[in-house]
């Protein structure tokens, strides 16, 4: 997706996009500015290693954990998480039918 605002960010066409791509986990479709917007569906174990921005998780579909550095809470479909950039942190336990959208933004190394 470009960065017209005409276009629609919808999660179904967002997953569409995601699933056409043979083994991909994560798509990015929108950029302005420091934002990236990015649609991730983790298969079974999510593997991911700690960002260097700052970013946002809000959840599309699924339930399961999530670790964000020392703390693991449960999640549900609509949860806002945020992450602090250069913190470990995954989802654990989480149900087949789990998605989120992923927003990174501002500099490398976080907000201070």
């Amino acid at each position: 997706m470009n960065n017209d605002t005409n276009d629609r960010l919808t999660t179904a066409a967002a997953l569409a996009s995601l699933r056409s791509e043979s083994g991909a986990l994560f798509k990015t479709l929108f950029r302005h500015g420091s934002l990236e917007v990015e649609i991730y569906e983790p298969k079974e174990v999510d593997n991911q290693q700690p960002h260097t921005r700052d970013e946002i998780y809000v959840v599309i579909s699924g339930t399961g954990h999530f670790v964000n550095g020392e703390t693991r809470r449960p999640f549900e479909p609509g949860e806002v998480l945020f992450v602090p950039a250069g913190v470990v942190h995954r989802f654990e336990e989480f149900t087949p039918d789990f998605a989120t959208w992923v927003f990174f933004y501002g500099p490398e190394g976080g907000e201070g």
